[in-house]
């Protein structure tokens, strides 16, 4: 697999390295080891799978507060998704910073979202499922978001007319630090 530094610390897109034959082709798509000498969380808890009806759905944006902070690593294994993750990280070198990409079933690009980042994406297909692995298992009390379209970070999302968004998702506040 090649790990790729995104322009948020600590944030990598992951991208497995097929070999290919006339059955189709095998990939790693993680390793304990080659995630632990890149500097990764090496450990996971729980996998996620989040399916999209339609296009335009929009879910995020996401985070757990400590101690409960999470490391997601995520994979768009049907569709596509415009996915997000925004640096929540006080004493970051990329505070308050946005990094987007599209994932998709065809490129199998992965996202590693480090702790305190929020997370969220965008379908830009019907039918679009996210799986995702997790450093730590979900607690309701430390459960925390933002607005979608906080002004503060000023996200280019490529969808933002007709959006289907959970009325949770709609009522996160705008992020103050």
């Amino acid at each position: 697999m090649r790990v790729t530094a995104t322009p948020i610390a600590g944030a990598h897109l992951i991208d497995p390295e097929p070999i290919v034959d006339e059955r189709g082709f095998f990939a790693r798509l993680w390793s304990q080891t080659a995630f632990a000498d890149q500097g990764l969380a090496k450990d996971f808890v729980q996998c996620n799978s989040a399916f999209n009806v339609g296009r335009a759905t929009l879910r995020g944006l996401h985070y757990q507060v400590a101690p409960h902070q999470e490391v997601k690593l995520v994979r768009c294994v049907h569709g596509a998704i415009f996915d997000v993750l925004v640096d929540l990280r006080p004493d970051s070198p990329t505070h308050l910073r946005w990094f987007g990409t599209e994932l998709t079933a065809r490129n199998r690009t992965m996202l590693y979202v480090p702790q305190g980042c929020a997370h969220g994406y965008v379908t830009l297909e019907e039918a679009s499922e996210v799986f995702y692995l997790v450093s730590h298992p979900y607690h309701p009390e430390a459960e925390r978001g933002a607005r979608w379209d906080d002004p503060l970070f000023a996200i280019q999302w490529p969808i933002v007319d007709g959006l289907t968004i959970s009325a949770k998702d709609r009522s996160w506040p705008d992020y103050r630090p």
